[in-house]
């Protein structure tokens, strides 16, 4: 049987535990977790999708990535509004909003972290790196 002690040794700050310093993160930046057994980058997750390890090591995003699929959504506001899955450079996908009209985001769109907490909804903006106009052209 196996009896908790009080002894036991607390894991350091930024360990696999995902436990970071309170004041060392970044207010405007993504942070998504890498797993330490295979690699896979994933976004708020507890465990590993791939290997089902639990022992995920916190890092920063570069805050680039590309649209893989948008939708306009007309619920629950005043204006029509883009809602997107972004694959970030370092592997995860992550839903977040894209600045601009949403009739012109698509699939492929390159995209930069604008901010990382939109204050009314709570999730990642990101605004467009190319031409938004390119079906024009």
């Amino acid at each position: 049987m196996y009896h908790h002690s009080g002894n036991a040794v607390r894991p350091a700050v930024g360990s696999a535990t995902c436990l970071l310093e309170p004041g060392s993160r970044d207010a405007e930046a993504l942070y998504f977790q890498r797993c330490t057994w295979c690699g896979t980058a994933v976004y708020h997750r507890l465990l590993c999708p791939v290997c089902r390890g639990s022992e995920l090591r916190t890092e920063r995003s570069a805050g680039v990535g590309t649209v893989r699929h948008s939708t306009v959504v007309h619920r629950n506001t005043p204006a029509a509004r883009n809602v997107s899955l972004i694959e970030m450079s370092e592997g995860f996908v992550v839903r977040g909003r894209v600045m601009g009209p949403p009739i012109g985001i698509h699939g492929g769109d390159r995209v930069r972290l604008s901010t990382a907490k939109d204050p009314v909804r709570g999730e990642p903006v990101f605004q467009l790196i190319d031409e938004p106009y390119r079906a024009w052209t």
